[in-house]
């Protein structure tokens, strides 16, 4: 196979399963690991897909459909990464904090599994979120509320009013992506004054990043990725992304695959 072949053999295998590891491209077409990872370097500095620390992912990861569209219905489809984050997350919770949760996946996963043995309150824009917690005795929820989206969740402007009369210790956020460049990013512009007006209220700020998120733009930015005190990510993100966050003086946290 020439290797123009092979790299439109790897495109395809990425269009069709979403992801492609080094062992992938050794496996289906015979070449070495230091082949693959050549391979992986060239294409994307093409701009055909974005490299991890493992593989690739397709370029347009982000446009596609996200773990952070959460329903109850699609949470336990998602990958391991995304448990792992919220996992390294909860250990940063204090007793007595007073937290926000963004509509995410990630956050769900904060949610289901805060321990017993804190007392906290939770400030959400998520009604699934905020029904999760419902029946958790040691802790108290404000709901922010406001015109409801289809996916239950507030953003408007009775929500942004509420947030910014509060004060919490930590906000944990997941957007669509995050690069050093072009900061946090969403793809519609109806949330950046709502995630504004959390930020402003919140002594510490959390990125909670997948590697699927990482070094991605989407179309809107929210704000720059300085803004965050703190940036989680899994072991799969790519080291050089990793270290332009560093520079920008975010402490970055990695979590180790189980």
């Amino acid at each position: 196979m020439f290797i123009e072949e092979r790299h439109q053999a790897i495109l395809d295998w990425l269009k069709e399963n979403g992801s492609i590891s080094t062992s992938d491209i050794q496996e289906n077409y015979g070449v070495s690991y230091e082949s693959a990872k050549r391979d992986l370097r060239i294409l994307e500095e093409k701009g055909l897909l974005k490299r991890t620390h493992g593989g690739a992912l397709p370029i347009r990861q982000v446009a596609a459909a996200r773990p952070e569209n959460l329903t109850i219905k699609n949470y336990e489809s998602v990958k391991k990464n995304y448990f792992l984050i919220a996992k390294k997350a909860i250990e940063i919770i204090e007793n007595n904090d007073v937290i926000f949760l963004s509509s995410t996946t990630v956050c769900y996963f904060i949610a289901q599994h805060l321990p017993d043995n804190l007392k906290l309150r939770v400030v959400t824009n998520s009604i699934i979120i905020a029904e999760e917690l419902r029946v958790k005795e040691n802790v108290s929820v404000i709901l922010l509320g406001g015109e409801m989206d289809k996916k239950g969740n507030c953003y408007d402007g009775i929500a942004i009013e509420t947030v910014r009369k509060l004060r919490m210790d930590k906000c944990f956020i997941c957007t669509s992506a995050i690069s050093a460049e072009f900061g946090m990013s969403i793809q519609r512009t109806a949330a950046i004054s709502f995630f504004n007006g959390v930020m402003d209220s919140s002594k510490r700020k959390i990125g909670l990043f997948p590697k699927e998120k990482i070094g991605f733009d989407s179309i809107v930015s929210i704000s720059p990725a300085e803004r965050l005190d703190m940036l989680i990510t899994d072991w799969d993100a790519m080291e050089e992304d990793l270290e332009l966050f560093r520079e920008k003086g975010i402490e970055v946290i990695v979590v180790e695959k189980e």
